[in-house]
């Protein structure tokens, strides 16, 4: 496999602040005087989708806010969090209009119930920023994200690199797709590229799932299912996040299946790095959000400025920015999260997880 490298994808598919610098020098094509230009007290929002994951207040949002603060010191941030509800985030969309708003940056709860929102905003000469997940039906006036066809098939490409070196053969099993939220074109997008990862693998699939609203608790009960009926017969398991595939090694050792066959992930939640440090999980997608929040940052207040933006390739008709991010798994550890100061060697090795930073080279 060709491990994916951090940089800008040109096009799609076909928590270290020190590496924020490093994602983003590449260049946005976003004047850096758009800040002069920004009228004080402007104000954009920054809607987030939900609260399962601990990414949006504790990366997104501080990296968001940052950029605002360095480019726009006088630009005000609203911040709205939907908690998985749509209709939430509809009245919070609305609300934030009302209180002004001139850029909104959306991560929606659901894709097709963003578009009426979309048109909405655009009806007001309000600008949308699609941010992490795409608006397919109606164009947003940009698109900020990590490249998500490619974090699939990178993913899917690994476990199988994985299982062809441990000289598992293609006829001893199959395996599992965890899949996210039917709705959210980003998990749409992660689906297809574990599709294409796993093509021409050899391995073939025993079952699937689209996660309903990524909910845990919802893999963690379909993986359960697929463990009594498969048991052995699962050699490896596609999940396409972190919580997923936290909700499936669970069901794994809930049911006393030892060694738990290797599973996928995304998003390298600092409790994801510790279970591929621990051997229980295999791999996992370093994207700090920080880095695509101050690209959203920078593109805001370029629409504040008045200044055209143009994206590094259309996706859905719309100018996008994509980051290509990092497989991380137990033999890269040290070289993609402590070195790169994502996470600290403190925090990933703390408590019991101290003897296995040892044992990877990772701690003395």
């Amino acid at each position: 496999m060709t491990r994916c490298s951090a940089s800008i994808v040109s096009a799609p598919g076909n928590p270290g602040r020190v590496s924020v610098a490093h994602w983003l020098v590449a260049g946005l094509g976003l004047a850096m005087s758009a800040a002069v230009f920004a009228a004080a007290g402007d104000t954009v929002a920054f809607l987030m989708p939900d609260q399962g994951s601990t990414r949006y207040e504790q990366n997104d949002l501080p990296g968001f806010k940052a950029e605002m603060s360095r480019l726009c010191a006088q630009c005000k941030v609203l911040y709205q969090n939907a908690n998985g509800d749509v209709a939430l985030q509809q009245r919070q969309f609305n609300a934030v209009i009302a209180q002004g708003a001139k850029v909104i940056v959306l991560d929606p709860v659901d894709s097709i119930s963003a578009a009426p929102l979309v048109r909405l905003a655009q009806g007001k000469g309000v600008k949308v920023i699609a941010y992490d997940r795409p608006i397919p039906a109606t164009p947003a006036d940009y698109f900020v994200s990590f490249d998500n066809e490619g974090i699939g098939r990178a993913i899917a490409e690994s476990l199988v690199q994985h299982l062809r070196q441990g000289k598992i053969p293609t006829d001893s099993g199959g395996l599992l797709e965890v899949h996210g939220s039917p709705g959210d074109a980003a998990a749409e997008l992660i689906r297809q590229g574990i599709k294409a990862g796993l093509k021409d693998s050899g391995y073939k699939t025993l079952a699937e799932i689209e996660t309903p609203d990524w909910s845990p608790p919802k893999a963690q009960q379909w993986a359960s299912g697929q463990i009594t009926r498969l048991r052995l017969q699962i050699i490896g398991v596609v999940a396409a996040n972190d919580s997923t595939a936290a909700a499936v090694i669970a069901a794994f050792k809930g049911a006393g299946v030892k060694p738990v066959p290797p599973v996928t992930g995304n998003d390298a939640t600092l409790a994801a790095l510790q279970r591929i440090i621990s051997g229980e999980q295999f791999n996992t997608v370093a994207k700090p959000g920080e880095i695509v929040a101050a690209a959203a940052a920078r593109v805001a207040v370029g629409f504040l400025s008045g200044q055209p933006q143009k994206g590094g390739t259309m996706l859905f008709d719309t100018p996008s920015l994509l980051f290509k991010p990092v497989v991380v798994t137990a033999r890269n550890m040290k070289a993609e999260i402590i070195d790169k100061r994502i996470v600290s060697v403190s925090q990933l090795c703390a408590g019991s997880y101290a003897e296995d930073c040892k044992r990877l080279g990772i701690s003395n």
